[in-house]
């Protein structure tokens, strides 16, 4: 599971659960609503704001923390959905059990601007056929320069000593588990026991001994208050709680040379939807250059998966889209899962 950076505005998704709650009150009206469910905070309300008006509709947007809660409530019954924005592993699962629709890609024209390296990435569903890629990233490391002048930008920062007691990395066993194996020169997705028994040793041998805590939410804080040097996380979070005068104070990257895990997000429609013609406009509408690059200028992100956006953005991003070119995607493991259980439970649970 990841505990998602899409999860750190929490001052804004006051504001979008009272957008929400002010137009759940809709009633339900083929074509004229739609019913959006995605991660917090991840679609901006400008870009919500402009299509309502282009196509003079409403939005309901309903928000959810991570994959399995999303997966559970539409597995449950759902409540009408017309869009959902699963990680490429779920994805994986719902399309192998028949809970999406297809996408009719003659309805998304701008699907057009999907990098073709993007969907070679996307081996879950590289023809599209019931995802579009939204966004593609990846955790990585911020450390604070007036602290730490030097440094490798590699993950074995995190078995350096003299750091010890500063630093923290995320609670979520893919991650940490897969930036271990990325460094050890493996797969993030192996299931070789030997391999994740290497993986084990640097984890809780050279790095667990350095860290504060495991810490898949506070992270960004815990950095911006100096009370940690350098931590793993998202890039967006971090950056979110820095104050602006002191972004340059920061350095975040995602070691080039070992890469590390990555996720793509896609657009989904569910199956049943009521609205799936309007389902196919939102995803047209959200790729459009402009719209597009007004939803990465929001998040500080680069342009991973779209090839017309970057030169429209307005803002520097955070991190540059060839630094994930080493990284691999989390793949749904199956039954296989259980080997990284049993492993991240000894990390976390033993001395």
């Amino acid at each position: 599971m990841r505990t998602s950076h899409r999860v750190f505005a929490a001052l804004a998704a006051g504001a979008l659960t009272l957008l929400a709650i002010g137009l759940t009150g809709c009633k339900k009206s083929a074509g004229n609503t739609l019913y959006l469910y995605n991660w917090t905070y991840y679609t901006p309300d400008s870009v919500i704001e402009k299509f309502e008006k282009e196509y003079g509709v409403k939005v309901v947007y309903d928000d959810y923390a991570s994959n399995e809660d999303m997966y559970a409530k539409l597995k449950a019954g759902g409540s009408g959905y017309d869009i959902v924005i699963p990680s490429g592993d779920y994805v994986s699962i719902m399309k192998s059990q028949g809970m999406l629709e297809p996408i009719d890609l003659s309805k998304i024209p701008n699907a057009k601007h999907v990098k073709a390296d993007t969907l070679a990435k996307a081996t879950y569903d590289p023809k599209m056929e019931v995802s579009v890629p939204y966004y593609m990233g990846a955790a990585g490391i911020a450390v604070n320069k007036d602290k730490v002048p030097e440094f490798k930008e590699s993950w074995s920062i995190f078995g350096r000593k003299d750091l010890a007691g500063r630093m923290s990395m995320m609670d979520d066993m893919r991650e940490v588990l897969g930036d271990a194996l990325a460094w050890l020169g493996y797969s993030v997705n192996t299931t070789n026991e030997a391999e994740l028994e290497e993986a084990f040793k640097v984890v809780n041998d050279q790095w667990k001994p350095n860290l504060v805590k495991f810490d898949a939410e506070g992270f960004a804080k815990s950095f911006a208050t100096g009370e940690f040097w350098v931590v793993q996380g998202y890039a967006e979070a971090i950056y979110a709680e820095v104050p602006q005068e002191m972004h340059d104070k920061v350095a975040f990257f995602i070691p080039k040379s070992e890469g590390g895990p990555m996720y793509i997000d896609s657009f989904c429609i569910p199956k049943g939807a009521k609205n799936a013609e309007l389902a196919h406009k939102f995803i047209d509408f959200f790729l459009r250059p402009d719209i597009y690059a007004e939803f990465l200028d929001s998040f500080g992100f680069p342009a991973t998966i779209h090839d017309a956006a970057g030169s429209l953005q307005k803002v520097t991003p955070y991190y540059e889209a060839d630094a994930l070119v080493n990284c691999e995607l989390k793949e749904d493991l199956g039954e296989n899962l259980e080997l990284y259980n049993q492993v991240w439970q000894r990390i976390r649970f033993t001395e």
